[in-house]
């Protein structure tokens, strides 16, 4: 059972992103300012708008999957799998009779197996119905990113999907954060994953203005805060969080990276892609998240930003991090890493809170790199170009979605 003084703390932690296969690789970029954004070779169309991406290279699933389940899994299921591994290794769990039954999994995705749905829906149209694979359906629906983890690994606790566009992320960590507390858990496996870089996923977002058109300069599209911003990066990955209770972490040595203190959650109602203009929502999403946890605005030390890139969410969240925060908000230092890793939709929020992890297990903060243009509307702190030594106690990331929806998660340094 829950009880008042519960803690969830996080005992591990994976990822696949563009810019790095683990956890190790993607922080030692992420202080470095690297990009991962480079031309888009999954697919080459003539006059595509868009001919950039941040693709994850070098991965091959059948060092985390069987080689016969590989075919069985879309690339976001793929995904999911390699950075659970990482997560499950780095918290050393071991999920056996004793405790399966304790150990649950939210694993979410904005699209799902989009790449499988296009390529068997290509073959339906052109009368190959025969040549649908039998596993297409298993492979495509959301929940199956769980589902496989759940399989592999015999978790028996709670198992289900978040479908929340790109706040998605922090809300797997949500539920698995309340999951616990409530007592229906004590170890929850969370997070999000993302494989969207195929023909039909980036024409819609290309021919609803969303994505950045600089293609001749790929590394330096993304380019949150900036005056000359112009839309963002599409890109694929995952981020997995291993969330515990904290008196099981402690009861089996576990090592313990930081704690999960507070959720805010919210909905603009205005706009199925657009942000309300006076941010009402990542306001009221923020300041749920801080009496949540039960502090006050003064004791946040660092802000992971949603920061797309796109010229409408940055000045709304910079103006809504003004009114949550007061003058506090001239201090707090605000960056996105999304200038380096582009926009994983689905698995944004779970990777960037892994960021914050890193952020505050070495003291140091990641920057916003092709800040070159201040926009006067964004007159933040943002960490331009390069990472900063600071004391970090609080870190609060957002993620803002299509649809309207919000989600902050706040992690504490243990």
């Amino acid at each position: 059972m829950a009880v008042n003084n519960q803690r969830v703390v996080v005992t591990g932690m994976g990822m696949v992103t563009p810019i790095g296969l683990t956890v190790k690789e993607n922080w030692r970029n992420i202080l470095a300012g690297k990009s991962g954004i480079g031309p888009l070779t999954k697919f080459d169309i003539p006059d595509f708008p868009v001919r950039i991406a941040g693709e994850v290279r070098n991965f091959d699933p059948a060092n985390y999957i069987d080689k016969k389940e590989v075919k069985k899994m879309d690339p976001f299921i793929q995904f999911a799998m390699a950075a659970t591994e990482e997560a499950i290794n780095d918290a050393r769990l071991v999920v056996d009779e004793d405790n399966c039954e304790r150990v649950g999994v939210i694993v979410g995705s904005g699209q799902g197996g989009i790449t499988v749905i296009e390529q068997n829906t290509l073959k339906a149209y052109n009368g190959q119905i025969s040549r649908i694979s039998p596993f297409f359906i298993p492979s495509a629906i959301i929940n199956l990113a769980s589902g496989q983890v759940a399989i592999k690994y015999g978790i028996r606790g709670p198992s289900y999907g978040v479908v929340s566009a790109c706040s998605t992320g922090v809300h797997a960590i949500a539920d698995g954060y309340f999951t616990i507390l409530r007592g229906n858990a004590d170890i929850m496996v969370v997070g999000g994953t993302e494989a969207t870089l195929v023909p039909v996923a980036m024409a819609g977002f290309a021919n609803a203005r969303a994505l950045s058109v600089r293609n001749d300069e790929p590394e330096r599209a993304s380019r949150p805060f900036d005056l000359e911003r112009d839309g963002f990066v599409s890109s694929e990955g995952a981020g997995v969080i291993i969330l515990e209770d904290l008196e099981t972490a402690k009861s089996r040595n576990a090592n313990i990276y930081a704690e999960i203190i507070g959720i805010g959650m919210s909905t603009d109602a205005f706009h199925i892609t657009a942000p309300d203009p006076e941010g009402r929502g990542p306001r009221l999403c923020m300041q749920n998240a801080l009496n949540n946890a039960d502090i006050q605005p003064e004791d946040v030390d660092y802000i992971n930003a949603h920061g797309t890139s796109t010229p409408l969410n940055d000045r709304t969240e910079t103006q809504a991090v003004k009114h949550v925060f007061g003058k506090h908000a001239y201090n707090l230092p605000m960056s996105s890493t999304k200038s380096m890793t582009g926009h994983l939709l689905g698995a944004a929020g779970a990777v960037e809170a892994i960021y914050c992890i890193k952020a505050i297990e070495d003291q140091v903060l990641p920057p916003t790199i092709n800040y070159e243009t201040p926009d006067p509307e964004c007159d933040l702190d943002y960490v331009p170009n390069k990472p900063r030594k600071a004391k970090i106690g609080l870190c609060l990331s957002n993620s803002f979605g299509f649809g309207g929806t919000n989600a902050s998660v706040i992690i504490k340094r243990v």
